[in-house]
């Protein structure tokens, strides 16, 4: 069954792929509206190591091409299925060459299905992208910790890139994180997404993390990029 084919490769999953790194900037990548129009991908690119949700490359000049590790929303391996063709799916995958790539198969169970047949996928086609996915006594550690601070509902997997990055980057930079429908400095809408203005479903607290987000930032733990980006500046 599943958790047999899942045990037999338990070795191969407890590999710590960050093991011996520690990276002194690294840029991690919401998928805020906000990042529409920003410029921000050169600044994104000069990070030592950046997470990137899945793109196309029209928003390149806003989100940069540099990915050392690919992070996707459950609901789009959801979205993927992945019972049928399985092809498009791989094809999206190509422009990440031998990236790492971030499974959530142990965050809730509901994704655990999902994510195998996505890891599955992913050999089958002999891609060269790298999956990996979280400890789960990690997570567990991570939830109980955001619980502490008052986050009960289900964590973002922003929240949860942006905690493994502080842990493995001295300066931590995030992009694309406001979750709000209006510009902060600008005063104008925005929409959900910065590829696409499809409401989120209400599962996460979002301003809650936030909130905790830049808390962070006015400690000087990390800092939250909103406005525009100039060219060759950090």
């Amino acid at each position: 069954g599943q958790w047999r084919q899942a045990t037999t490769r338990w070795r191969y999953w407890t590999r710590n792929p960050f093991s011996t790194k520690t990276w002194d900037t690294c840029s991690v990548v919401g998928n805020g509206g906000i990042l529409s129009n920003s410029t921000c991908g050169e600044m994104i690119d000069s990070a030592q190591f950046c997470n990137l949700p899945p793109v196309e490359n029209s928003f390149l000049k806003d989100v940069g091409n540099k990915t050392n590790l690919v992070t996707a929303n459950p609901s789009i391996f959801h979205q993927k299925g992945l019972q049928e063709r399985r092809r498009p799916f791989m094809e999206s995958m190509r422009r990440y060459n031998d990236s790492l790539m971030l499974l959530p198969a142990f965050s809730y169970s509901m994704n655990t299905a999902v994510s195998l047949r996505a890891l599955y996928t992913i050999e089958d086609f002999e891609s060269p992208i790298r999956p990996v996915f979280l400890n789960p006594e990690y997570l567990l550690n991570l939830h109980s910790f955001w619980s502490s601070k008052g986050l009960n509902k289900r964590l973002s997997s922003g929240l949860m890139v942006a905690s493994l990055a502080l842990e493995l980057c001295t300066n931590v930079h995030l992009y694309g994180f406001w979750p709000f429908d209006q510009h902060p400095l600008l005063q104008q809408p925005l929409n959900n997404h910065y590829y696409d203005n499809v409401p989120s479903k209400n599962v996460h607290a979002m301003p809650a993390e936030f909130d905790h987000l830049l808390r962070l930032h006015e400690q000087g733990v990390l800092k939250i990029h909103l406005g525009e980006c100039r060219p060759s500046s950090r």
